[in-house]
C-alpha cells in the first residue's frame, strides 16, 4: 500500500529531480507531469502522465484528489533579464496548475515560491507573490515555501558571500532580511519538501520561510534516520 499520493509539476528538474527519489523511498505514489519526448527522464517507480503544463485540460484528470500536488516547474537559473519568462512560463504554468489541483479536490497544495521581500528580482518576487495570492483565494490547503538561494550542482558561487552573511545575522539592523534571503543547499530543500509533504498544515495555509527550511530539513533528516517500527 502506498504511504501517500504526490503528484508534481515540474518533477525532472533542479529540486523534482533530488525529492522524487526521496518519495520513492518513503514508498509514496509519485506520479509525474512531463512534456512529451522527456518521458525518458522520469526516475523508474513513478507513475508518468504526458500532458502540457500550459494547458491543464491535457492533464487534470491525471490527478488523483486528496493528493499532495506539487508545482516546482520554472524558469531556470533565474536573473533580471528573464522577467518575461517569469510571467510566460512560471506565473502561467502555476495558475493552470492551481485551478487543476482545485477542480481535482488535491488535499494540499505545494509551491515553491522565493523570499521576499528581497533587494533585488523584483519581477520573479512579484510574479511569485501574485501565485500566493491566487492560491489562498482557491480555498484550498497549502504550503508555500519560501527559499532565496538554492545552492547545488551549478549553483555554487554563493558560497562566497557566506562570510558576509553570518556578519549581517548578527547585526540586529540586517539580522532579519539576513536570515529571510539566506542560503540554503539542495539537499536542506528537498529534505525540506518532503517534511511538508509528509506533515500536512493544520490551518489551510502555512509559509515557511529560510530558517523553517533548515529546521524541516533537519527533522526529515531525522525521521529517515529513525529505525523502523517493529
Amino acid at each position: 500500500m502506498f504511504h501517500h499520493s504526490v503528484f508534481i509539476v515540474g518533477g525532472t528538474g533542479y529540486i523534482g529531480g533530488r525529492i522524487v527519489p526521496m518519495l520513492l523511498e518513503r514508498e509514496c505514489r509519485v506520479r509525474l507531469l512531463v512534456r512529451r519526448g522527456s518521458e525518458h527522464k522520469v526516475p523508474s517507480g513513478c507513475d508518468v502522465h504526458v500532458g502540457d503544463p500550459f494547458a491543464r485540460a491535457t492533464w487534470e484528470a491525471a490527478i488523483e484528489p486528496g493528493c499532495t500536488f506539487v508545482q516546482l516547474l520554472g524558469v531556470p537559473h533565474p536573473s533580471p533579464s528573464k522577467a518575461q519568462q517569469f510571467v510566460d512560463i512560471d506565473r502561467r504554468s502555476a495558475l493552470e496548475s492551481i485551478a487543476a489541483a482545485r477542480t481535482r479536490q488535491a488535499g494540499h497544495f505545494v509551491y515553491v515560491s522565493v523570499a521576499q521581500p528581497a533587494p533585488i528580482m523584483r519581477a520573479y518576487q512579484a510574479v511569485r507573490a501574485e501565485v500566493e495570492r491566487a492560491l489562498e483565494q482557491s480555498g484550498m490547503r497549502h504550503t508555500v515555501l519560501r527559499p532565496w538561494y538554492v545552492l547545488g550542482p551549478g549553483h555554487w558561487w554563493p558560497y562566497a558571500l557566506v562570510p558576509f552573511y553570518r556578519v549581517m545575522e548578527w547585526i540586529p539592523a540586517t539580522s532579519p532580511s539576513a536570515h529571510r534571503c539566506g542560503l540554503v543547499t539542495l539537499e536542506q530543500m528537498a529534505a525540506a519538501l518532503v517534511d511538508v509533504i509528509e506533515q500536512p498544515p493544520p490551518a489551510q495555509q502555512r509559509v515557511i520561510e529560510v530558517p523553517e527550511i533548515r529546521r524541516a530539513a533537519l527533522r526529515s533528516a531525522e525521521s529517515r534516520r529513525a529505525p523502523a517500527a517493529p
